[in-house]
């Protein structure tokens, strides 16, 4: 028995940041392996954008760990809490969402999240359900368990504080309301980003106030590093692997990760064991696995999670003939236009480049064929003809110029 606990307890402590009263996850472990009692494991997302990226499903592999050892978990979709917008990490008051851009942000979500949870295992909730209950009466009540002084020692607060920009009101209320989701739900165990611990404390502070009987523990995920390696993963900084990218996309960005961010993905998305991982490590370091074969095993693993596993072996195989064997893939977007049409426009057109000086970015770099060709004269004009176009390793369009 103490085995199979210290098992759960080495897998859910797998890549954490930082966990306050693992004693409490033991005790919880324990009552579950020994009598079958379940606990409850909450995680709450604000539906501020329509879209889910791998830096997201960091909290999700998490939460999908927590169910194989006996956790139900509170999929909490922030809709009330959406409106005020999480003032974390903010030098300045969010914009406010429209209710029906939450209400569609909030099904894309749960759209997404069960390709990684067991929806058996899940209970999808709203906050607006209890907040709204709560009254000015209750909303009152909750302001007098904390004071202004020890919101301000919050890092952002602070700083935005002694610099003289405003913070508003609503801003003080969205860690005391994250919180009361824990008093409401009588959650056992919040997980959240290292970014958010004072909200995952403020759960443990109004469980107490509440008198709930009982103290979430509080484990927080390190913030995932996007694709250059450096920078956390971001859709503004372009360093992104998109839950809802096409296959073929999926796949070569992730193989143009280094093979040290490789191990960091394998730690916090892999469904591999600890065990598993240890042994392509010890391969790759000793000589008898090839990194590039470990990373194409991880591009499959996370492609067929979000597709099918059919899918990801299509898209390996699609990227072997692009990249490897220097051919054009099977399958792109085709455009027709009529010439002759300056390239750094046809760029933009053709959805390969953001913009014209981007594209001539591009051009001057090198980074720019015509059918398989370099081009190097960024006011080039393409006459009529029928030509394919590539920026980089996979971006192609087939182009009809009329």
């Amino acid at each position: 028995m103490n085995e199979k606990i210290n098992e759960a307890l080495q897998e859910i402590k797998r890549g954490t940041a930082e966990i306050i009263d693992d004693a409490r996850i033991e005790t919880l472990l324990k009552a579950y392996f020994e009598k079958g009692t379940n606990y409850t494991v909450k995680a709450g997302f604000d539906p501020t954008a329509p879209d889910l990226h791998l830096g997201h499903t960091v909290l999700l592999h998490k939460l999908a760990t927590f169910q194989k050892y006996g956790a139900n978990i509170q999929f909490l979709i922030g809709d009330f809490t959406a409106q005020i917008g999480d003032p974390t990490g903010k030098s300045e008051t969010r914009k406010k969402l429209l209710p029906a851009q939450i209400l569609e942000n909030a099904q894309s979500y749960k759209d997404q999240v069960f390709k990684i949870l067991d929806p058996a295992k899940t209970t999808v909730v709203f906050n607006s359900e209890w907040i709204n209950a709560l009254g000015a009466a209750g909303m009152l009540e909750l302001t007098t368990t904390f004071n202004v002084a020890r919101m301000l020692e919050r890092d952002d607060f602070e700083k935005r504080y002694k610099s003289n920009v405003s913070i508003s009101i609503s801003e003080f209320l969205y860690p005391l309301l994250q919180g009361y989701d824990s008093v409401h739900l009588k959650s056992d165990i919040e997980i959240g980003g290292t970014d958010q611990k004072f909200n995952l404390l403020m759960g443990r502070h109004l469980q107490r106030a509440y008198e709930v009987g009982k103290e979430q523990a509080v484990l927080m995920m390190p913030i995932l590093e996007g694709l250059d390696g450096v920078q956390k993963m971001s859709k503004s900084l372009g360093n992104y692997i998109a839950v809802a990218d096409e296959p073929n996309d999926m796949y070569g960005k992730i193989l143009s990760i280094s093979d040290t961010l490789m191990w960091r993905y394998y730690e916090l998305l892999s469904s591999k064991t600890l065990t598993e991982i240890a042994a392509l490590r010890t391969g790759v370091e000793e000589g008898t696995l090839h990194p590039k074969k470990v990373k194409e095993e991880l591009a499959i693993e996370i492609t067929a999670r979000f597709h099918s596993q059919e899918q990801a072996l299509e898209a390996g195989a699609e990227f072997q003939r692009v990249h490897a064997q220097s051919e054009i893939p099977t399958e792109m977007e085709e455009y027709s236009f009529e010439g002759p049409i300056w390239i750094a426009k046809l760029l933009v057109d053709a959805k390969l480049s953001p913009s014209t000086s981007q594209a001539r970015r591009d051009i001057k770099q090198g980074s720019v064929k015509i059918d398989q060709n370099k081009l190097s004269d960024d006011q080039f004009q393409l006459e009529a003809g029928e030509y394919v176009l590539q920026i980089g390793k996979r971006k192609f369009a087939r182009i009809k110029v009329s």
